[in-house]
């Protein structure tokens, strides 16, 4: 008997509604209903809270291949975090752009260095874009690093292709305004959110 059968078993032996269950495991009804379908595996820890409420062992509610089979799906969901988790980390390097002088401002005296805030050599619209961009990629990143504590998967994906389109738009943005050195921040980190995501796939 597939651990899914043996769940359902267990739930029904003792009157149990999917949504009761759910409250007494401390998980949600959409899990306990994947879990009985046979379209996924609880964790470690949520099997051990279903062995201890319903007074059996590990080794009864699930085979040695089904083990296998969690522990590759555990592996995969810990590599997503980790992806996740470092993505974000890497966009609130943009705060960079904020600091430190790689946008070429030009000036009577000629071209010289300075931090975005201090650039006044382009346009009121181009600058507020130049802001938005990077300020929205730290919200970002922080956001997925705030998130990174809980298990939201849907929302980890939504951040990461969010990081990605304002990593991409910032490097075209800022070398199509002739800022290379901006350019190359936002490349640098598209490039290891890149390398990251293709590590843990």
């Amino acid at each position: 008997m597939e651990f899914n059968e043996k769940l359902k078993k267990l739930r029904t032996e003792q009157n149990l509604t999917q949504e009761e269950l759910a409250g007494k495991l401390f998980v949600s009804r959409t899990a306990i209903s994947k879990w009985e379908s046979g379209r996924g595996y609880p964790g470690i820890d949520s099997l051990k809270v279903i062995s201890k409420y319903f007074h059996v062992t590990i080794d009864e509610l699930i085979c040695s291949e089904e083990i296998v089979t969690l522990a590759e799906n555990e592996k995969k969901e810990t590599n997503k975090k980790i992806t996740s988790l470092i993505c974000s980390i890497l966009d609130c390097l943009m705060i960079l752009l904020f600091i430190l002088p790689v946008f070429g401002n030009s000036a009577a005296e000629g071209i010289s260095s300075v931090a975005l805030f201090e650039l006044d050599g382009i346009s009121g619209w181009l600058k507020i874009i130049f802001i938005s961009i990077a300020g929205l990629s730290v919200l970002n990143g922080s956001c997925g690093i705030v998130m990174s504590n809980y298990d939201k998967p849907l929302w980890n994906k939504f951040l990461l292709i969010t990081g990605i389109i304002t990593s991409l738009s910032g490097t075209v943005l800022f070398i199509l305004a002739r800022q290379p050195y901006a350019g190359m921040i936002c490349l640098f980190i598209l490039v290891m959110k890149g390398f990251f995501m293709l590590k843990s796939a």
